[in-house]
């Protein structure tokens, strides 16, 4: 059985999706809140997801880049009045599958969900291996050459981010909107406090380090071969 996870506030759009997805036999449980949503798909097993954008406590769009930063790779469907191209872009960006703009018709969500369920799963990389890097995505571990790196939950955040972008100039705004998923970029020296201290940890003075900064453009990792 489908088993789907219905995060969205207003108690009469829940309702209807309820009953129509009930309907066509799907396991549908049901969460009020982005805070509450965030930990029921994030602790158990789902095929897909359906987020609301604008959630009490924590909104749609933190909800599933937060999972995707932790490697939850679980299709999920947005929900939202904001139907611009720019607010589509937005919702694609932070993680979603597929976008469906509020009011919509019953018949197309579920189209649409059979379509995400049709998409072949991609496996999920636990481990990223860069050169002397490691990381373990699951256990939240790194290591470099075989030294295991004593970070902090935000570092390896950091570091997992880089990883993933091997090869390529991140800039400071990048950062803050993908990391500490700020919408707007502050003028703070907040990346470069935790890229120092991130950057001291992992590179030792006889090593060659791994990221560098790029005047006038932000950073990049570099793998040496």
């Amino acid at each position: 059985m489908t088993r789907v996870l219905l995060i969205e506030d207003d108690p009469e759009t829940a309702t209807e999706i309820l009953t129509e997805l009930g309907g066509k036999g799907y396991a549908v449980a049901h969460a009020v809140t982005g805070t509450a949503g965030l930990l029921r798909a994030r602790g158990e097993a789902w095929d897909l997801l359906i987020v609301d954008r604008m959630l009490p406590g924590q909104d749609g769009l933190s909800v599933v880049r937060q999972l995707r930063q932790e490697n939850v790779q679980t299709p999920a469907l947005f929900l939202s009045a904001l139907g611009g191209i720019d607010d589509k872009v937005l919702g694609l960006r932070a993680g979603g599958d597929d976008y469906l703009v509020k009011p919509f018709a019953l018949a197309e969500l579920s189209a649409r969900l059979e379509a995400l369920l049709r998409r072949p799963v991609q496996p999920q990389r636990i481990t990223l291996r860069l050169g002397p890097l490691e990381l373990d995505r699951v256990r939240r571990e790194a290591w470099r050459g075989g030294r295991k790196l004593d970070l902090l939950p935000r570092e390896f955040q950091l570091l997992d981010y880089m990883a993933q972008h091997e090869g390529q100039v991140v800039t400071r705004a990048m950062l803050l909107e993908d990391v500490w998923n700020y919408r707007f970029t502050p003028q703070t020296n907040l990346v470069d406090v935790h890229m120092g201290r991130l950057r001291r940890k992992l590179d030792t003075p006889d090593e060659p380090p791994l990221i560098c900064s790029i005047r006038g453009a932000g950073f990049c990792l570099r793998a040496p071969a």
